[in-house]
């Protein structure tokens, strides 16, 4: 719907946007909003699969109850990731992709050898940047590091 409302060659008064399958906005307040821009351009919305005719009252009225509801489901399924990721971190649980294990002193003697951060990364089977953060646990890091971090 958003995209027809954007061209002007849509935007012809009398015209009735027909759809088959309603895909409803990311609020309430955004799918009002859309319809009214709609209505400025005198087009009427027509959704074929749900039945609604948003030219008629009746139509706008199940047009925003649908949407409500469809909100209401939205904020209910965001309650319950949220109260489900709160659950497994109290339980001990990690998220994320796990870091890399490289060998800070390995890195060290590498680059002490002369090879440039990419080679590291190469020979170590690691990124340039887990070499890098490897080696700045270690005393003098600023040493091996250089300027070129």
């Amino acid at each position: 719907m958003a995209s027809t409302v954007q061209h002007d060659r849509f935007r012809k008064p009398g015209h009735s946007l027909g759809q088959t399958k309603l895909l409803l906005r990311r609020s309430l307040k955004h799918l009002v909003n859309a319809l009214a821009d709609l209505c400025a351009y005198g087009v009427a919305f027509v959704s074929f699969r749900d039945n609604l005719d948003l030219s008629t009252p009746s139509g706008r009225l199940m047009f925003q109850i649908i949407g409500a509801m469809a909100e209401f489901e939205r904020s209910l399924i965001q309650e319950r990731v949220k109260a489900g990721l709160r659950n497994a971190r109290a339980k001990g649980k990690k998220f994320g992709r796990p870091r890399a294990e490289v060998d800070a002193l390995r890195v060290a003697a590498l680059r002490r050898d002369g090879l440039s951060w990419s080679e590291v990364g190469r020979t170590l089977n690691v990124s340039k940047g887990s070499a890098q953060r490897s080696v700045r646990s270690l005393p003098n890091s600023n040493v091996l590091l250089g300027s070129a971090v």
